[in-house]
């Protein structure tokens, strides 16, 4: 099974070396790594420079933002299955492709999630947020629940049969895609319990109670694209389920 692992950049000169030797660094070599880039104008490059032997594809262009970059990568990629790790992210130990890749293997999904960690930006070994995604149940997504995005591993086929990433939306696509990929086509799913990312705390639609509300507003629309109807209290319980994860 071949993997394809798409990594997104735009002057991530701080955060990429860490997350690329993460890549690398994994036990399972059936993996094709992607880079997309965004023209950055800081060290970017060069940091991915030194690594270009080890990198399937290299792509540095102009794009339309996070979701654009990101279909760019998954039409791109040949892999059986396609996992996204970000530039402020990285996976949390060497083995991890290949748990994913085990799972795939045992329950033929179409899709597997798994668990993520918040860490303090300047100190990536403290934990400020644990996401345990848990067992995923039929209508889980009425009653506000998701997988962590960045765990989320895909095969190709579902990409090519469901779409990608929505540039309607700009920053709830994500959930969309999930949304769309789990409640409305009922892909088959598996849990990977096992805390497999650790994400550097910034979330774009969590820094000001503004972007909190369009968010939401995002969630709506969501539901609206797939004409799919939640329950009343389905998009206030989503953020709010997320209060038990600083505990």
């Amino acid at each position: 099974m071949k993997v394809s692992i798409i990594t997104i950049t735009y002057n991530s000169e701080q955060t990429i070396e860490n997350t690329i030797q993460s890549v690398l660094n994994q036990t399972y070599k059936n993996i094709e790594y992607i880079i997309i880039d965004g023209l950055s104008s800081d060290k970017t490059l060069s940091i991915i420079d030194k690594y270009k032997n080890s990198i399937s594809k290299i792509v540095s262009e102009k794009d339309n933002g996070l979701y654009d970059a990101l279909n760019k990568g998954i039409a791109i990629a040949t892999g059986d299955v396609i996992g996204l790790i970000h530039s402020d992210d990285f996976f949390i130990d060497n083995n991890v492709i290949q748990d994913y890749v085990s799972v795939f293997t045992k329950t033929n999904a179409d899709a597997v999630y798994a668990n993520l960690y918040y860490v303090e930006k300047d100190n990536t070994n403290k934990i400020t947020r644990k996401w345990k995604s848990g067992n995923y149940t039929l209508n889980a997504f009425k009653w506000g629940w998701m997988p962590p995005h960045p765990t989320f591993f895909v095969k190709k086929d579902c990409y090519a049969k469901y779409g990608g990433f929505n540039m309607h939306l700009k920053t709830a696509a994500d959930y969309e895609l999930m949304l769309r990929f789990i409640h409305k086509q009922k892909i088959k799913l598996s849990y990977l319990n096992k805390f497999t990312v650790k994400m550097r705390v910034g979330g774009k639609s969590n820094i000001t109670l503004k972007n909190r509300i369009n968010a939401n507003l995002e969630d709506r629309k969501a539901w609206e694209l797939n004409q799919c109807k939640p329950f009343w209290f389905t998009l206030y319980l989503k953020p709010l389920r997320k209060i038990v994860q600083f505990f």
